[in-house]
């Protein structure tokens, strides 16, 4: 056997990155881990974490709102911008902290820089050269924009973590859950709101009732909504504002535009012409089942591989990979019911197939939807809906599919997809005893389909 450096050497210390090294560590291997950025990766610097506190944060204002109709008298709440940001980052750093103090405890040498692949069995990091066994590629993804005339004009989510002061007028650009998400987080910090998409309704992948759902309770919320809408041009304007020119001819003038337009596996720069590992033309890596690539001692997980973009996603393969390849222990990963949440106002939360998927693989389904006003509106005074939908296998009674909107979606959901993953049927969800007065007892007392497969 050659005499190596490392074991595993893991480009990237993202949530897949860094439980990858962990846990292949404390199986016994020699593990390296080499980042040019930031100990986290995405979800923990510019992701999920910040962008969950900054919902937080664009939700108070409708809180204080709500609080007058149960008694609470207040002054003139005002918002400072540089306040969070700060108090943001500071939580951030405290995670970049506990991150690395993981590596460390787990004796993984980490090497801050960009790291480069050589050839199959050594990395470049600087100066330094090392030689490894196997190499682990966990470099996520970066969030792209448009090509179009000024598009060095638009910022990125990444971006719009660090901002140093709010905009008086904001246009987003995109349809997913991050385009869907900063404009709620904008227009909750009181910031003017347009969100522009290609499509005739965002949120493509999701189900039809919980996209126009999430439509109509953004629309409540004064964010402006412009469909079929793709913007061709933008340009600066003398008092440092911008013009965006729609395909149609039709202006816009605002302060900020934030594309949230798509990712891309961050695979430029690793040193992948250098070895045999095959791609899709999106830049994502293409590996098997055991997260092998084309070049037999390197694999890849997590965004890179692009088969879906979500931290619990990425940490769950590198645990497979992990007891595949440094336990002894064969372990595939399950893409098959994974639940997901998007922390729009109000959230979403969802688990299984959609109506349109299930009608596709079904023969015959039913369908139970409900939507109602919340407990906690009927003093408040806010016209704000929630809904909640089942998806049912007619032939087996198998729930298929569980969505919601509404508040604490992802809290709710995270247990119905325990159920789903089991294969809960219909006849388990009615004969549960529901728990009063909460909104998550509706997904137990749905007795009467709205509709079947036809």
């Amino acid at each position: 056997m050659a005499d190596y450096n490392f074991d595993l050497f893991v480009i990237g210390v993202g949530s897949g990155g860094v439980r990858a090294a962990r846990m292949c560590a404390q199986y016994g291997a020699r593990v390296a881990t080499a980042e040019e950025k930031y100990m986290g990766g995405t979800c923990v610097n510019v992701g999920c974490i910040p962008k969950k506190l900054l919902v937080y944060a664009s939700h108070y204002h409708e809180d204080y709102g709500d609080a007058r109709g149960y008694g609470w008298e207040m002054g003139q709440a005002e918002f400072n911008w540089p306040t969070l940001i700060k108090n943001k980052d500071k939580e951030i750093t405290r995670l970049n902290q506990i991150y690395k103090g993981m590596l460390d405890q787990a004796g993984v040498t980490h090497f801050d820089g960009r790291a480069r692949i050589i050839d199959a069995h050594h990395i470049q990091v600087g100066d330094q050269r090392v030689s490894t066994e196997k190499i682990l590629i966990a470099s996520g993804g970066n969030p792209t924009v448009q090509d179009i005339p000024g598009n060095e004009h638009l910022i990125t989510s990444n971006d719009a973590f660090y901002l140093d002061a709010l905009p008086k007028r904001i246009l987003i650009l995109g349809g997913g859950y991050i385009a869907v998400e900063f404009a709620g987080i904008f227009a909750g910090l009181g910031v003017e709101t347009t969100l522009a998409y290609r499509g005739e309704l965002f949120l493509r992948h999701f189900d039809d009732d919980v996209r126009s759902m999430v439509r109509d309770e953004l629309e409540k919320k004064a964010i402006k909504l412009h469909f079929n809408s793709c913007v061709a041009s933008i340009q600066k304007k003398p008092d440092g504002s911008f013009s965006a020119t729609y395909e149609d001819g039709q202006q816009i003038e605002t302060d900020l535009i934030l594309a949230a337009t798509g990712r891309l596996p961050a695979v430029a720069d690793l040193g992948l012409e250098h070895v045999n590992v095959a791609m899709r033309d999106n830049g994502a890596i293409i590996v098997d089942e055991d997260f092998r690539t084309s070049e037999p001692n390197i694999f890849a997980l997590g965004d890179v591989i692009d088969k879906i973009q979500l931290t619990p996603v990425a940490i769950k393969e590198a645990m497979c990979f992990a007891s595949s390849q440094f336990l002894g222990v064969a372990s595939k990963m399950d893409y098959e019911n994974i639940a997901t949440a998007v922390f729009c106002q109000p959230n979403i939360g969802t688990v299984g197939l959609t109506e349109t998927e299930a009608r596709s693989r079904f023969a015959d389904i039913r369908i139970y939807l409900s939507r109602f006003r919340p407990l906690k509106h009927t003093l408040s005074g806010s016209n704000e809906q929630s809904l909640m939908k089942l998806i049912v296998d007619n032939q087996t009674d198998r729930v298929v599919g569980v969505h919601m909107v509404g508040s604490d979606a992802g809290e709710i959901i995270q247990g119905m997809a325990i159920a789903v993953k089991a294969g809960v049927t219909k006849a388990v969800f009615d004969s549960t005893v529901g728990i009063h007065p909460t909104a998550a007892e509706e997904f137990v007392t749905m007795r009467e389909a709205v509709s079947a497969a036809g």
